[in-house]
């Protein structure tokens, strides 16, 4: 097991870690994460909508297109708030204008869209030109995330080496850095009009159809979902933030897929994709990663003292799905005897939850809820009100007992004996 976790530590560790501090898959996950709040407002109202109780159902229907406006603008628009977020991050990052930097990439990516005359649907009134917003939501955060590395990278080349327009020292900053980024968003924007308005390349629909097979295998295969368990529970018992680093490589999938679920039950249909960042985060990590609230109950109730006091401190946290206190205090970081089933039970619960959302036993998640929410009602609000969500999260914890229970009193006898064997002394 020694050699396991040095083998993780010298040849797993060093890329993954450079991997987390790359400048532009950490604006992505910082932009993506920017939308966080929006998200979670606009997929509440599609809950209100389809809250599962015919009354309400029926109550509410006339209101429907008037309550649905909040989702539209949110979710439907995520790509948008993301372009400037990450942007703003990159830039940052380049100890560039962060404001320069988001509005470039929001201007990049919105090049990409070709306006159309719009007539209202019920009165027929012409309503100028228009913006459709197949690619302004999920459909768009690719387009999205390369718009934005180009505008941000033009602006950083033109920076560099001084090709921008220089006003005097008198003028304030906020006009001469808005000046700064004339020129290179004028490469960036004309660059983009080019090819999608000279050309005729549309270049929404060419990259969603790269990723069309990769998000495919992310959302809705087994392995899809196990690989991401793996290696963030194999991070995260060498001492990696497991969900820090995958997460900020897969995100952007996991959002889309999001975004596709909201969608379809927002128009009345059922969520179709597995993978969502809810598969994880609520039948997955039931504590947190690792499903430690399961091991929270345990040290409870050992016969160590150190472990009894680590489990008291750790319950509360875990049961709002915070587990840093049990993962260093127990500590499950490069310790065997807890790695183990820190690996080993999320493998067993994520083919359980994969086979109940693919034989439809359970819906999938489509409403985005607060992280610290605890898992059982958080279970039953992201899948619309599911109630059979709140007995699978249950079988999971059930689950995350057995596998925990035997490596739990080892480790027990193991800590008591040397607590003894210091009382002794």
């Amino acid at each position: 097991m020694n050699k396991f976790f040095s083998w993780i530590e010298n040849k797993m560790l060093p890329p993954m870690a450079r991997l987390a501090e790359q400048k532009h898959l950490r604006a992505v996950r910082d932009g993506i994460i920017s939308t966080m709040p929006l998200i979670m407002i606009g997929s509440f109202f599609v809950l209100l909508v389809n809250f599962p109780i015919p009354a309400w159902t029926e109550f509410i229907q006339p209101y429907v297109p008037s309550i649905m406006l909040p989702y539209r603008i949110t979710v439907g628009l995520m790509a948008l708030y993301a372009s400037y977020g990450m942007g703003y991050s990159l830039a940052k990052s380049y100890e560039l204008d962060g404001v320069s930097g988001g509005s470039l990439a929001l201007g990049t990516f919105l090049m990409t869209m070709t306006p159309v005359i719009g007539t209202a649907a019920e009165s027929g009134e012409e309503l100028g030109w228009v913006l459709p917003m197949n690619f302004l939501g999920g459909g768009g955060m690719f387009t999205a995330i390369l718009t934005m590395i180009l505008a941000v990278e033009i602006l950083r080349f033109c920076k560099e080496k001084n090709v921008t327009i220089k006003l005097p020292e008198q003028v304030p900053d906020s006009v001469a850095r808005s000046f700064e980024a004339i020129i290179p968003g004028m490469i960036s924007l004309t660059l983009i009009w080019f090819v999608c308005h000279i050309l005729k390349f549309n270049i929404n629909e060419a990259i969603m159809k790269v990723f069309e097979p990769v998000v495919d295998i992310a959302g809705n295969t087994y392995l899809g979902v196990l690989i991401p368990v793996l290696l963030i529970c194999l991070l995260w018992s060498a001492g990696v933030h497991g969900v820090s680093v995958i997460g900020s490589i897969v995100r952007p999938l996991w959002l889309v897929l999001l975004e596709q679920n909201i969608t379809e039950v927002a128009n009345g249909g059922v969520a179709q994709n597995i993978g969502t960042e809810g598969f994880f985060d609520l039948f997955i990590w039931i504590g947190g990663s690792g499903g430690t609230l399961a091991l929270c109950i345990l040290f409870m109730m050992s016969k160590s003292t150190y472990m009894k006091q680590i489990g008291k401190l750790s319950l509360i946290p875990g049961i709002f799905n915070i587990n840093e206190p049990i993962m260093f205090g127990a500590p499950i970081v490069l310790n065997p005897i807890l790695a183990i089933p820190f690996v080993v039970a999320p493998v067993v619960t994520t083919t359980i939850t994969y086979l109940a959302m693919k034989l439809d036993f359970v819906a999938k998640v489509s409403v985005v809820t607060p992280f610290a929410i605890p898992a059982p009602i958080k279970a039953y609000l992201s899948t619309n009100g599911d109630w059979r969500a709140i007995i699978l999260v249950m079988i999971n914890l059930a689950i995350y007992f057995i596998i925990y229970y035997p490596f739990v009193k080892a480790y027990d006898k193991k800590m008591y004996a040397e607590e003894m064997a210091q009382e002794a002394n």
